[in-house]
């Protein structure tokens, strides 16, 4: 059997095509990658991977996408999409289309991942059992669970990280009002994310009245500004960036907790997306483990979680092709 993968994100779409049999539950034989930005739809994706492949009739489908997903039609929040599974089964034939959040594609995923695919940051208790929880950030910062029946794991999607931010410190509170004046309403995504890291690096360089060195812009024009701060904040290039990822840091820690603790993710608490990965080296200083612990009478619980960094850029991709294998 043929399935039709795809991670549909505010910048990249990935596509792959898996094939099943008894021997290989999941094995991909093409794969590709396109700016989603530079695409006017999906179909427009699906069209161009379609034709320059030669591609016979598909049987199923299934995509992770950056948006919530209600009734399997979905509104990219990065992207101006709208994504409606009836409409790419018309347009192209497939006996079957199926639509995730792309962190539920993610959750999917990690029953595909090695251990040479994580990174572990917290070994958590020896036989981990119970709900599991998923946190990235890249484009945005998406949330996901999986709750476990005794048995085995369901994943399910959260919009979690469009819910409210919540500073407890001087500096953090400043933060809140000096995006407050900017938006109606600030969320954890806002700053837990790419773009998230760009506003931090502003508002602390406003803060410390501090201009941004040549050297660094360049840099930024090149390789582009997230990237560009997280890279000087590992090489130590720069004071700014250094705080500002120090900051992300524990924002990030911070919020991973809240989820895991409200999910009760004593089976793991994962870290995707694209960051983490890039940044695993200040992830394991300690204020994230430290920040992630911190909550109070709880402590106890979080210490038992084990927590873990994806290092698999294909997780979401390979849970949409589980998914499909699964139906």
């Amino acid at each position: 059997m043929q399935i039709l993968a795809g991670d549909i994100g505010g910048t990249n779409t990935r596509l792959a095509l898996f094939e099943t049999s008894r021997h290989n539950p999941l094995l991909a034989t093409l794969e590709q990658t396109y700016s989603s930005t530079a695409h006017p739809s999906i179909e427009s994706i699906l069209e161009l991977f379609i034709k320059q492949h030669k591609l016979p009739r598909i049987e199923r489908a299934c995509f992770g996408l950056a948006g919530p997903v209600i009734n399997q039609v979905c509104e990219t929040t990065n992207l101006p999409w709208r994504v409606a599974a009836t409409q790419i089964n018309q347009k192209f034939g497939f006996n079957s289309t199926w639509l995730l959040n792309d962190l539920e594609a993610n959750a999917w995923g990690i029953e595909t991942l090695s251990t040479a695919d994580l990174h572990t940051l917290n070994p958590g208790a020896s036989n981990p059992s119970g709900n599991r929880s998923i946190i990235s950030a890249g484009t945005g910062l998406g949330e996901a669970g999986l709750y476990w029946d005794g048995d085995a794991y369901h994943p399910f999607p959260s919009e979690g990280g469009h819910t409210d931010f919540s500073p407890s410190t001087q500096l953090e509170f400043a933060l809140f009002e000096h995006l407050s004046e900017r938006y109606n309403h600030v969320s954890w995504e806002r700053l837990i994310s790419g773009p998230g890291i760009e506003t931090l690096y502003r508002f602390l360089s406003h803060q410390q009245n501090v201009a941004t060195p040549q050297w660094l812009q360049e840099m930024m024009n090149s390789i582009g500004i997230a990237p560009a701060i997280s890279q000087a904040a590992l090489n130590q290039t720069d004071p700014i960036c250094e705080d500002s990822l120090d900051l992300f840091i524990r924002l990030y820690a911070r919020e991973a907790g809240n989820h895991a603790l409200k999910i009760m993710a004593t089976g793991g608490v994962y870290l995707g997306g694209g960051i983490a990965p890039q940044i695993v080296p200040l992830l394991q200083q300690g204020s994230f483990m430290s920040l992630f612990l911190a909550k109070g009478r709880m402590q106890p619980i979080m210490e038992s979680m084990p927590v873990k960094i994806i290092l698999n850029d294909k997780t979401a991709l390979n849970g949409a092709a589980r998914y499909a294998s699964l139906r």
